[in-house]
């Protein structure tokens, strides 16, 4: 007993970190409407900027363009705690406040697809930046103690000091925010903002000011909660940026909204997290293929899960706001032509390029069928997710083991392709009741927990935690990735490939034709009104959730076949999230912006065009920053800006041929009324259109000239007179 209070108490250090996060993400849910995911990694590059200005003192800056490092003291020279300290946190709310600026104020009535995306590419953009500007990541900073770290006495056990402070920390700031937003100017004025804009506006307030204001604060918050735990937890970038999922437990229990009970969860988070990971290593009943950590792992996602059951539609949203729909989706047109004309294009280049084109090839065909069900259930139905690489990786594992246990490799697809649907579709029951953000949210837990838990086990990796995948043979068809003798990739495995993926566009491409592809957009646009016209809203979206995790399955296995070799880094959730990113600039209500994310998928085409073997780095940053600007300026994606310069040039090209033909004696017409007061006004129409004077008086255009006539006797008053005539 007395062992499991001491790991209860030790956890009050992480539940202080998750609480203060937590609160973080309160103040930009309040303050513009979006729940940042991205708000941990915000944490993480500050506090690494903080032991890197501690260590050397340059301050690294974050800003592309600018210079990596400004050195703050001489050489030789450590500033102090305190002067590092501040110079950090303000750094931190500077980069806070232009985010807001910049981005994310522009986003308050944008769809929740483009907040969650935009804060996607803040994190993706900060994980790269971290692995540039650190040198091998964060991880390896020399990180000195912030909190004394002594002993105390607690309840007969004894716990290091800092634990009980960081804890401390995080219940006094929750207290002052509590009390600023109660009984301050400001928090009233933020308050205020958030449940309506236009009287903020009316009484003089800035909803853009207030915001940011909200935003810098949280940015603090993040980077000196990071600061105080890395000494115990360490700085490894990815799992400090994914710290956000405990922290949107928290936040969630505190719907959103309440900063008391968001530390609260926090702290008993920590806490509980703490208790399983000890409870795990000393229960002989718990099965030997849990993995260490993986229920730990699995505690936000059951908590997040019962958060959205439990108050579901009634978690908060920003007041007075409209949000503009998803991009639209063009219905495919001529899809076996284009299948076609782009297979045999494909199959050209993998018959005549070199190895490595057509190894980027494969892996682009591979990552174009997993953005697929990113397009299927995101741009189709409006659903949010964040877990289709947590599906593909229970295929490839399931289809490895099954394979490697002596079952024929074509029925072990089979095996790991239903296996993704099953869990698809249970990750999917919350959908049932929430949408937008909070289904993300959902679907972001879950991610993590396949990951720890499933992924991560040696029933599916076996005890050396990878898996070997034998190659695929059916009947005398031989789709080994590589055979002695032939070049790798073999051209037999490409081919192969790019006949799945073309079959899988062909199906996605007949459903969005078929009414199932109408029910899809009803229920994207409006669930109530779909669920009026006798539309099943819930079985809509689970069928949506199957195909989509199905086709990610599939994906996996090929993803597992061209490797030969899996671990559970093969399926990492940040290339979840990369993969809604890509998906998203490509267009992700339209076919087109799968084979764009595919083609941008790391080690595709585009990287081997760009001739960098490990560009990661680089592509997650470049990503990152296109998000970030995507949702502000083409919130439609690719496909979107040449569909729209496609339609400017059209209108273009109508308008010459309309001068064209005025010239030639096509001409305008002009409608003027005179009232009894003398007062004229007048209304112009194109060729062949009706021209309406505010009066009421009209005048029509055609091939002959123009024609004009009376107004509705309503229209005008009886002395009103209308004159039409030709322009040229």
């Amino acid at each position: 007993m007395e062992d499991y209070l001491r790991f209860l108490l030790l956890g009050l250090g992480s539940g202080g970190v998750i609480a203060a996060l937590g609160l973080g993400l309160v103040l930009t849910q309040r303050a513009s409407g979006v729940v940042n995911l991205g708000h941990a990694a915000m944490g993480m590059f500050g506090a690494a900027t903080f032991f890197h200005l501690r260590a050397t003192g340059e301050l690294i800056l974050p800003f592309p363009g600018l210079p990596d490092h400004i050195r703050l003291s001489p050489a030789g020279m450590r500033p102090t705690f305190l002067t590092a300290l501040v110079v950090t946190l303000a750094l931190s709310a500077l980069v806070g406040a232009l985010l807001d600026v910049l981005v994310f104020a522009r986003l308050r009535r944008a769809h929740a697809l483009a907040r969650v995306v935009a804060s996607l590419g803040l994190m993706l953009f900060l994980l790269a930046m971290a692995g540039q500007r650190f040198q091998q990541g964060a991880a390896l900073l020399s990180i000195d103690g912030v909190l004394p770290t002594a002993s105390v006495d607690v309840l007969g056990v004894a716990i290091p000091r800092d634990r009980l402070l960081l804890a401390g920390l995080a219940i006094v700031a929750a207290g002052a925010l509590a009390a600023t937003y109660r009984f301050t100017r400001f928090g009233l004025a933020t308050q205020a903002a958030a449940e309506s804009e236009k009287g903020a506006l009316l009484t003089g307030l800035s909803p853009d000011l207030l915001s940011a204001a909200n935003w810098a604060i949280a940015s603090m918050l993040a980077t000196g909660a990071t600061i105080f735990i890395a000494p115990i937890t360490g700085l490894a970038p990815t799992t400090a940026a994914l710290l956000i999922v405990p922290a949107l437990a928290a936040a969630l229990l505190g719907r959103l909204d309440s900063f008391a009970v968001t530390v609260a969860a926090g702290l008993g988070i920590g806490m509980v997290q703490s208790a399983t990971l000890h409870f795990t290593g000393t229960q002989d009943w718990i099965p030997g293929w849990v993995p260490d950590g993986g229920l730990q792992q699995a505690l936000p996602f059951l908590i997040i899960l019962v958060s959205v059951s439990w108050a579901g539609n009634r978690l908060p949203t920003r007041g007075d706001r409209v949000e503009r729909g998803l991009p639209p989706s063009p219905v495919p047109r001529h899809p076996i032509a284009w299948t076609l004309g782009l297979g045999g294009l494909t199959l050209v280049a993998l018959l005549t390029a070199s190895s490595d084109w057509r190894l980027g090839i494969i892996v682009s065909m591979t990552g174009a069928l997993l953005a697929l069900s990113v397009v299927v259930l995101t741009g189709y139905v409006g659903q949010i997710s964040l877990a289709p690489l947590a599906f593909a990786g229970v295929a490839g594992f399931v289809m490895a083991r099954l394979s490697s246990g002596g079952w024929p490799p074509a029925l072990a697809l089979v095996a790991g392709v239903a296996a993704s649907l099953a869990v698809g579709i249970v990750t999917g029951l919350p959908a049932v009741r929430v949408r937008g953000m909070t289904l993300a949210i959902a679907t972001l837990a879950a991610a993590v927990a396949i990951e720890e838990l499933v992924l991560r086990s040696s029933a599916l990796t076996g005890s050396s935690g990878a898996a070997s995948v034998p190659p695929l043979r059916i009947g005398p068809l031989d789709l080994d990735v590589a055979a002695r003798g032939d070049a790798f990739p073999r051209v037999a495995f490409g081919i192969g490939v790019l006949v799945v993926l073309a079959l899988a566009a062909l199906v996605v491409a007949n459903l969005r034709r078929s009414p199932t592809g109408l029910r899809w957009l009803a229920v994207r646009a409006n669930e109530r009104a779909a669920a009026a016209v006798g539309i099943d809203v819930a079985r809509t979206k689970l069928s949506a959730f199957a195909l989509s995790s199905a086709l990610a399955g599939l994906g996996g296995t090929l993803l597992a076949l061209q490797r030969a070799q899996l671990s559970a880094e093969s399926y990492l959730v940040l290339l979840s999230l990369s993969l809604l990113a890509l998906t998203y600039l490509g267009g992700i209500a339209s076919l087109t912006g799968a084979l764009v994310a595919g083609a941008l998928t790391t080690g595709g085409i585009v990287t081997v065009a760009g001739g960098s073997a490990d560009s990661s780095q680089v592509q997650f940053a470049v990503t990152g920053l296109a998000l970030m600007a995507a949702t502000v300026l083409a919130p439609d994606g690719a496909r979107g800006v040449a569909s729209a310069t496609a339609a400017r040039l059209q209108r273009l090209r109508v308008g010459r041929s309309e001068v064209g033909s005025g010239n030639a004696g096509v001409g305008r017409a002009r409608a003027v009324a005179t009232d009894d007061g003398g007062t004229t006004s007048q209304a112009t129409a194109n060729d062949g259109a009706t021209a309406t004077a505010d009066d009421g008086a009209t005048a029509t255009a055609d091939d002959t000239g123009a024609r004009s006539g009376p107004p509705p006797p309503a229209a005008a008053p009886p002395s009103s007179t209308a004159t039409g005539g030709p322009r040229a």
